[in-house]
């Protein structure tokens, strides 16, 4: 079966958890996962929980397997992506995958090197499974979410799903 046969198998709407990433915002101020909300409503799909939880590996594990536990069949993870100390949101979440999308990464790379040049390389972008469900890790500035959201995520959500329910 080929891609377009995939993505007509796939379901149009799907449920998104979103946890964002921050030492600073809270959910009145977070313009990114506030951002994606409404873009991932906008397309049709459920939003079933936006958290915002500190930088800190275990807050951020908890706060995953917390919203997971309201089933969304995606999380969209934005913040902490980036290489100061306390940018620990890859490090939190990598282990928990269990197949990781490592395209996922290289393409927002170079979607990030055409709009920003080298300064892309300092993106850690990540996405993965973890048990059937998809995880997407991006960085927490509103242009980065929009652009993985825009370009990457959004347009293959039914098409990953299809693929994760294969049996």
């Amino acid at each position: 079966m080929g891609t377009r046969e995939h993505k007509a198998k796939g379901p149009r709407s799907v449920s998104v958890g979103i946890l964002s990433i921050s030492t600073t915002r809270t959910l009145a101020d977070d313009e990114s996962g506030l951002w994606i909300a409404k873009r991932a409503r906008k397309l049709g799909h459920t939003v079933v929980d936006h958290q915002v939880v500190t930088d800190a590996v275990e807050p951020i594990r908890a706060n995953l397997l917390s919203l997971m536990a309201k089933a969304p069949q995606v999380v969209l993870v934005t913040g902490g992506t980036g290489i100061s100390p306390r940018d620990v949101t890859i490090e939190a979440i990598r282990p928990l995958f269990t197949k990781e999308l490592t395209a996922f990464g290289v393409l927002f790379a170079q979607l990030s090197f055409e709009e920003i040049d080298s300064a892309a390389i300092m993106s850690r972008a990540a996405a993965g499974l973890i048990g059937q469900r998809a995880v997407f890790c991006m960085p927490g500035s509103l242009k980065a979410c929009k652009l993985a959201c825009n370009q990457l995520i959004f347009p293959e959500l039914g098409h990953i799903l299809a693929h994760i329910g294969e049996t």
